[in-house]
């Protein structure tokens, strides 16, 4: 869906969202979701946004998945704490498809959810590559995204604070 369609919906994504990261080692609290959903129309409305939702047999939602391509003016490059070289620091708004978030509700994990909504989500995207941060702490996310091609690339600060996230790139065009 677009950012629009998604907007419509974000009270299932803000649920998915909630009880995902309310788990450690997020451990986010409610204030920390409303936080988040404040910038979730934000979000949704920057050019090449677009999510994936799914839902169990009775309409519950069960997971999700979401991002944008990364603007030429981003600064997420200046969080990383080693700097990467200038060709790989290039944005030109459809070089790099930012995976903003990707969680699925407990009761759903470990059957292969999670893997489809990625790909349905950057099913026919025109990026060279997929970039995205992950909690250093969290097990089964980085192995999952080892095993779908991503390797580290480095770390970064989000916004400043701690715990530094671990950040991963998937290349497309290999």
């Amino acid at each position: 869906m677009d950012g629009p369609a998604a907007v419509q919906v974000q009270d299932a994504f803000r649920l998915i969202y909630a009880e995902a990261f309310a788990e450690p080692p997020h451990e986010e609290t409610a204030d920390d979701v409303a936080a988040a959903f404040r910038l979730f129309p934000v979000q949704a409305g920057r050019p090449g946004f677009r999510a994936v939702l799914a839902r169990d047999a009775q309409g519950k939602p069960i997971g999700m998945a979401y991002g944008h391509p990364v603007p030429p003016d981003t600064t997420w490059w200046d969080e990383l704490t080693r700097p990467v070289p200038d060709a790989m620091r290039r944005e030109d708004g459809r070089r790099t498809f930012g995976l903003m978030e990707l969680a699925v509700r407990a009761p759903w994990r470990r059957q292969g959810v999670a893997r489809r909504l990625h790909d349905m989500l950057l099913d026919g995207i025109a990026a060279e590559r997929v970039l995205l941060n992950v909690h250093p702490s969290s097990r089964a996310a980085p192995a999952a995204y080892r095993t779908w091609g991503y390797h580290r690339i480095g770390e970064a600060r989000r916004d400043g604070a701690e715990p530094l996230r671990d950040v991963m790139l998937l290349d497309l065009l290999t």
